[in-house]
């Protein structure tokens, strides 16, 4: 005696089927939104704070002087007559360490906002430049921030200053930094 298939019986067995696939389809989504959820939930993330305002000013001061270290070996012996261009060179070098300081810890808390500092500039190179007779290089100028000196008809680039305004939880610091 043979058995004969109905419809109704391949009916049930593909209800079985697709019944066992969105088993297989639900184990496999209720894995990947345990891992997806988990990635916020690393222990390091939740423990770390971020430093307060005088580490982040420390750190401020170091990223803009290794910048403007690398600016001044760069720039440093153009023509005097130049000077405002080595000027405006030298700002343009430092702008991308500038950028990479005004968005290094936004997420953990702390904001950098960083200008140049043109009265500073003006003091410092009234303050670190003789003038009169027998001084031993020539004038010091501060043009948009960068202090340059006339050394053996080239130009010298001797600092350039800023003002950092760091702004933390614990409140916001505002220094001058010549460098």
């Amino acid at each position: 005696m043979s058995r004969r298939l109905t419809g109704s019986v391949r009916d049930d067995d593909r209800a079985q089927l697709v019944l066992a696939a969105a088993g297989v389809v639900a184990v496999a989504l209720l894995a990947m939104t345990a891992a997806f959820l988990q990635l916020g939930a690393h222990p390091d993330v939740a423990a770390e704070r971020d430093v307060g305002p005088r580490e982040a000013t420390d750190r401020a001061v170091g990223v803009l002087e290794r910048a403007v270290d690398d600016a001044r070996v760069t720039h440093t012996g153009e023509p005097w007559g130049d000077r405002d261009a080595v000027a405006e060179a030298v700002r343009d070098d430092l702008e991308t360490a500038l950028d990479s300081l005004r968005t290094a810890r936004v997420a953990k808390g702390t904001a950098y906002a960083v200008d140049y500092d043109q009265d500073a500039a003006s003091a410092y190179a009234r303050e670190h430049c003789p003038s009169g007779d027998g001084r031993a290089f020539g004038d010091c100028e501060a043009i948009d921030g960068v202090v340059v000196q006339e050394r053996a008809g080239e130009t010298t680039v001797l600092a350039v200053a800023f003002e950092v305004t760091v702004t933390t939880p614990d409140g916001e610091t505002i220094v001058d930094v010549v460098v």
